[in-house]
């Protein structure tokens, strides 16, 4: 397959390094700095699936530089708030047989998407397995809590093609299957980083601690609580029945697991980059506001987090 890569951050660089040793021919897109680093030393993946180490076909800092015009399959993993730049960018590049994946944390980059590519084109993935920058074009993975989920929102993909792009991340080595319900598990990543996220960024604390004092513990409640008032409204179900069975899963299983973790959000106020709080309890808030429902500690949570990283670490 003839791939596109936009975005070679931790996840970028997992998903080109072991698609292009995997035969695939795989372009990179990403900033200057970035390009510079990955032509010279080429893209590395460490850690928990072993050792990879190969050179993209190519890599540029913009798409007027690729040489080619077409895709099969186009990968967009930038931030959230980046999905209809790169969105619009990539309109060009789109032809009938494309298909392109929002491999992204957050609600709402599906329905930016679509606002400028076909949405019968565009697959949406649940991904769960954790993976940090060492450096440009070096990554390490860390956690796999479950296999990649693809699946289409609107379910206008064939199951068939869904299920042969699983297979192909498979064979390179990411555990991936698909899914004719992506959105429940979508939702459920979504309530763990918005429980999770925030609170660990405003309080500088890894996720464990977050579970230990009462305080924190609460306002967690809270925001699990109001994700499932919003969910009920808009007649979006889950995995779990309701905010109750969420919880006992969240810290008996899941919260455990990451217990030592630091927030991604942390890490970007840290490093003077914007945050994709819009994207978990801003969306939260906002959907609230649409279906009629009382959000306050997800608006206050999402407040908290825009001063902070407004005022930087």
């Amino acid at each position: 397959m003839k791939i596109l890569v936009f975005g070679l951050g931790a996840l970028g660089t997992v998903y080109s390094c072991l698609l292009q040793n995997q035969g695939h021919e795989v372009t990179g897109v990403d900033h200057e700095a970035v390009v510079e680093v990955v032509k010279k030393r080429g893209v590395q993946v460490t850690g928990i699936w072993g050792e990879h180490h190969t050179h993209l076909k190519q890599v540029a800092r913009d798409l007027e530089a690729i040489e080619e015009d077409s895709f099969d399959l186009m990968i967009i993993s930038v931030k959230s708030y980046e999905t209809q730049d790169v969105a619009l960018k990539l309109q060009k590049l789109l032809s009938d047989h494309s298909y392109v994946l929002l491999a992204q944390n957050g609600y709402g980059n599906f329905e930016t998407a679509a606002q400028f590519l076909p949405p019968e084109q565009i697959i949406l993935g649940r991904i769960i397995f954790g993976s940090e920058t060492l450096q440009a074009g070096s990554a390490r993975v860390t956690v796999i809590a479950d296999d990649v989920i693809l699946g289409s929102p609107s379910n206008n993909i064939d199951m068939q093609v869904l299920d042969k792009l699983a297979q192909t991340f498979t064979q390179a080595g990411i555990p991936t299957r698909a899914s004719d319900d992506i959105m429940r598990y979508v939702w459920g990543k979504v309530i763990y980083n918005s429980a999770l996220n925030p609170l660990g960024a405003i309080l500088e604390v890894p996720y464990g601690k977050l579970a230990e004092i009462s305080f924190s513990k609460e306002l967690m409640d809270g925001i699990i609580e109001e994700i499932f008032a919003v969910l009920k409204a808009a007649g979006q179900s889950t995995l779990w029945e309701n905010a109750e069975s969420y919880r006992s899963d969240f810290y008996s299983q899941l919260l455990p697991s990451t217990a030592a973790h630091h927030a991604s959000m942390l890490q970007d106020i840290q490093r003077g980059r914007k945050t994709e709080i819009d994207s978990l309890n801003g969306a939260i808030a906002n959907l609230g506001e649409k279906y009629g429902v009382e959000t306050p500690i997800n608006r206050f949570i999402t407040l908290m987090l825009k001063a902070k990283e407004a005022m930087g670490s």
